[in-house]
Parts: structure tokens; C-alpha cells; sequence
């Protein structure tokens, strides 16, 4: 990337810091610098970028082009388009729901199986207990119970339940207060949600089940019994994993009725 003295726009902005495209997709060359320059610090959340015409100007390419990049990255949770007398395009962070949900598609879009899936959650979600127990808050076991309620009384709506268990799975990964562990659990349970679903007449006995489970492993945290924790998530996940292997989908997206 060209370097260039300093230039600060009337707004703040550092047109210096991009530079001409000249390859077949210049929209994504453009996401690319932007890219770059987040990695490298160059770019900080909260900074805003030069204004439209300022970048066709850097870019040396139409304002329809800066436009479509603009939107790939906003998609990608890497700029905030604002609008009004303060608006722009901003720097911000994906948050850890949006990293999740992509690295979920990547996992629901790959030839995985139920199986891989299965064995990769049992490896990971029982990896994580020791630390869920040693880190866990108040509000933490406040939020996991609130979802053991919900989901209780979600029983009987399959949709709903799938939904919360999910919810929950991710929510223990959260209490380990280490993002990118919360990230990858996400990204093993976005797929299951969009999923074929359980027999009618099992699923609503295998969520009460895994309602009941949720419970007894959020009394285990409070307790701090890793011991116990772990047994009941092992039991727990090694249910799923049989129900899995029962049906053979060739693909990893299955709901989270465990």
C-alpha cells in the first residue's frame, strides 16, 4: 500500500491511508485495504472513513463501486453506516453474535456430518467446564437459569425450545468471558437451528429431558462441581450424539433438542 504524507480531511478522516485499485473486482480490492488496515491498526473502531467522494478520489474508482464495498463491509460487521449531519461510515468490532454466525455458516455449508459435529462438541463443550466453573458470575448463572425457565415453559413448542437450548449452549460458553470460545460454540449451534427436525412424537420427550439436564448442570456450576458438571454435560451431549447416529443426516445441521 502506497505511503503518502498525511491528509486530514475537514471531518477527521485519513484519506492517506488508501490507495488506487486497479484489479478486475476493485470493490473487493477496496475491502481488502480496509481490511488490512483494521489488522494492522491502522484503522481503530470508532474512526470514520472519508466521505463517498473522498474515497472514489483515493480509490480512483466510481462512487458506485465504493458504495457496493461499503456494503460488503458492513455486512461483514467491519463498518457502522450512519445517517444524518454525523453520519459516515465507521470502524466498529463484529460482535461475538455476528463472528459466530458466520463461522455457522461455514461449518453449515461444509460436508460435515452429524457425527463430526457430535464429536466435535463433546471435545469442546466438556473442554470447557473446569474453566465455565471456575469463571462463572452471578449474573452469568442468573441468565442460564432465566433460560432453563424459559425453556420450560417452551416445552411444547419445538421451534421455541430448539431455539432456547441453543441459547443456553452458548450462554455457558459465555461465562467463561473468553470471546473466542463463545464464538466457536456459536458456530456449532447456529446451523443446528435451521435444521430438519426430531420425530414429533420424540423431540417434545427429548426436550423436556434436556430442559431438566440444563437445569441440573446450572445447579452443578453454582455448586462449583466440576465433577458433577462434566458428567451431566457428557451425559447430556452423548444423548445427542446417539440421536444422530440413529438418523445418519449426511449434514451437520441438526436442532439442539439435547
Amino acid at each position: 500500500m502506497a505511503a503518502m504524507s498525511a491528509d486530514i480531511t475537514g471531518d477527521g478522516a485519513r484519506r492517506d491511508l488508501f490507495s488506487p485499485v486497479h484489479l478486475g473486482r476493485v470493490s473487493g480490492a477496496i475491502v481488502e485495504q480496509v481490511r488490512l488496515l483494521i489488522r494492522q491498526g491502522r484503522l481503530k473502531p470508532g474512526d470514520r472513513l472519508p466521505s463517498e467522494r473522498d474515497l472514489c478520489e483515493s480509490f480512483g474508482v466510481s462512487r458506485v463501486t465504493v458504495r457496493e464495498a461499503l456494503r460488503v463491509l458492513e455486512a461483514g460487521g467491519l463498518v457502522e453506516i450512519r445517517v444524518g449531519a454525523r453520519g459516515g461510515a465507521f470502524v466498529t468490532v463484529p460482535s461475538t453474535e455476528r463472528v459466530g454466525a458466520s463461522l455457522a455458516d461455514l461449518v453449515g455449508l461444509s460436508p460435515l456430518t452429524v457425527d463430526d459435529v457430535n464429536e466435535a462438541r463433546r471435545v469442546f463443550e466438556l473442554g470447557i467446564v473446569p474453566l465455565v466453573v471456575e469463571r462463572v458470575t452471578d449474573e452469568d448463572l442468573a441468565d442460564l437459569y432465566r433460560l432453563c425457565q424459559q425453556q420450560r415453559a417452551a416445552r411444547d413448542d419445538e421451534d421455541t425450545s430448539t431455539g432456547l437450548s441453543a441459547r443456553f449452549h452458548v450462554r455457558v460458553a459465555g461465562a467463561t468471558h473468553n470471546a473466542a470460545i463463545e464464538m466457536l460454540v456459536h458456530s456449532f449451534h447456529g446451523p443446528l437451528l435451521g435444521s430438519t427436525r426430531e420425530d414429533q412424537e420424540v423431540a417434545p420427550r427429548t426436550a423436556g429431558r434436556g430442559t431438566r439436564e440444563h437445569l441440573d448442570f446450572v445447579k452443578a456450576l453454582e455448586r462449583r462441581d466440576v465433577e458433577a458438571a462434566t458428567g451431566i454435560m457428557s451425559r447430556h451431549l452423548g444423548r445427542g450424539a446417539r440421536r444422530g447416529r440413529s438418523s445418519r443426516s449426511s449434514r451437520a445441521v441438526r436442532p439442539d433438542t439435547t
